[in-house]
């Protein structure tokens, strides 16, 4: 059997397709392993977004290459798809390059680059699997939590983004399929459900023409079971707010909001081809705060996009310290091609908008450190993911208030063996800078 190892790159949707690239390789007789020098045929699985991310994608092929030159090297994913004629060309060090984001096209692929062929996998846009045995598939996450693609591509076009251009329109999984595959991940004692997609807030829009999110989660809530849910990034355009309703009877419905702001400037906004406004964006965060007290709220800001004025970063500054958001991501523009922004002038040189960027993260840590301080004396539950090494009784893991990899962590202070992948309930003592410090109870 062929061993091949698949590195995997970007985001948590980019994480999923992986994980069905793996499981659908291993279905036709190749066995994966986590070590690239057992590998013969090493996958990158790449992400294109932003140029940051494309020249990351290039240097681990090249790395990979130099590091295992007789394996062959696939290049997948994102990147592949936008620039294929391009890297198929000019990265001699990827044996392959395949043109499409649907992750089971992968083993026609693989067979057909055994056979000496070097074409693209097919239809470049991803088509998602109305298929129940997505939840049998391989899990790249930490024990115990698991993400699910309810929809791919995105209607919002915002200005500044290509992954339209990559994944294409809005299309939306039926609640059906979804269902099926959350109750195998729950069978294989799953504890924390990630529901993930360009935008949640959008799903089902294609389907009925409004957000179907809120139905979802009432199907998903009549599954038993001791588990969590998690919604990662919903647009704050058009958030459904009924899903607070939903959260509200229902307690494994996590109270955490990924929200990406992106600005407060109303000016900037309508140029990123969105809605909203800094008052605006003050009143669904205080709505959601006023129905579910202890919500916690993630978001991203953009510094740098074409025309933000130092009076539009002083906005920005002024909403971050009114929002006090729990969780921020901060990013500085990156000018994609083909992306309406591309075109779009006066924009803040880099230098300028990476010191936006550093004001923003230097101003949100006393912001965190408020938001998570609240949480002390509070009686949660804890997801154990790690033993932490060299301390007795000390695991690391996450509450409520963390998503993975993103946010902080809990330190679970423990006088007994916790079970990596369960729940454990834990009183909140401390914090030690963004981690909270916890003990079982």
């Amino acid at each position: 059997m062929k061993k091949f190892y698949l590195e995997s790159l970007g985001c948590a949707k980019n994480q999923v397709d992986s994980e069905i690239i793996i499981s659908t390789l291993t279905e036709t007789g190749f066995l994966y392993t986590g070590d690239a020098a057992e590998a013969e045929l090493i996958i990158v699985n790449s992400c294109g977004f932003i140029e940051k991310a494309k020249q990351e994608s290039i240097n681990t092929v090249i790395s990979l290459k130099a590091a295992f030159p007789k394996s062959k090297i696939i290049l997948a994913g994102c990147l592949a798809v936008r620039y294929a004629k391009e890297l198929k060309e000019s990265l001699t060090e990827a044996d392959a390059v395949s043109d499409s984001t649907d992750p089971k096209s992968i083993a026609g692929f693989v067979n057909s680059l055994y056979n000496d062929t070097r074409h693209g996998g097919g239809d470049v846009k991803t088509q998602i699997a109305q298929d129940e045995n997505l939840g049998k598939r391989y899990i790249l996450s930490l024990k115990g939590s698991a993400y699910i693609k309810i929809a791919d591509g995105c209607d919002n076009r915002c200005s500044f983004c290509a992954i339209p251009l990559i994944r294409g329109s809005l299309r939306s999984r039926s609640i059906s399929s979804i269902c099926k595959e959350f109750k195998l991940f729950i069978g294989r004692n799953i504890k924390e459900i990630n529901l993930i997609a360009q935008d949640l807030a959008s799903y089902g829009k294609d389907i009925s023409g409004n957000c179907l999110l809120p139905e979802l989660l009432k199907e998903l809530s009549k599954i038993e079971g001791d588990f969590w849910v998690r919604l990662l990034y919903l647009h704050p355009d058009h958030f459904p707010f009924s899903i607070i309703h939903v959260m509200k009877k229902d307690k494994r419905f996590l109270p955490y909001f990924d929200i990406p702001f992106q600005h407060a400037s109303e000016k900037i906004l309508k140029a990123m081809n969105r809605n909203g406004n800094a008052g605006q964006y003050l009143d669904l965060i205080k709505k959601i705060r006023c129905e579910l007290p202890s919500a916690v709220i993630r978001s991203t800001f953009l510094t740098g996009f074409p025309g933000e004025t130092g009076d539009d970063f002083k906005m920005l500054c002024e909403f971050q310290n009114e929002a006090g958001i729990d969780w921020l991501g901060v990013f500085t523009y990156s000018r994609e091609e083909d992306t309406k922004a591309y075109s779009m002038k006066t924009r803040p040189s880099k230098k300028t908008a990476l010191e936006r960027k550093n004001i923003l993260e230097l101003n949100q840590i006393p912001i965190t450190e408020k938001q998570m301080d609240r949480f002390t004396g509070k009686n949660v539950k804890a997801l154990v993911e790690e033993v932490n090494d060299g301390l007795e009784n000390i695991y690391l893991g996450r509450l409520f208030c963390h998503a993975p990899e993103v946010d902080g962590s809990a330190v679970i202070e423990s006088d007994g063996n916790l079970n990596i992948g369960e729940f454990v309930d834990v009183r909140i003592t401390g914090r030690a800078g963004f981690d909270l410090r916890v003990q079982t109870a």
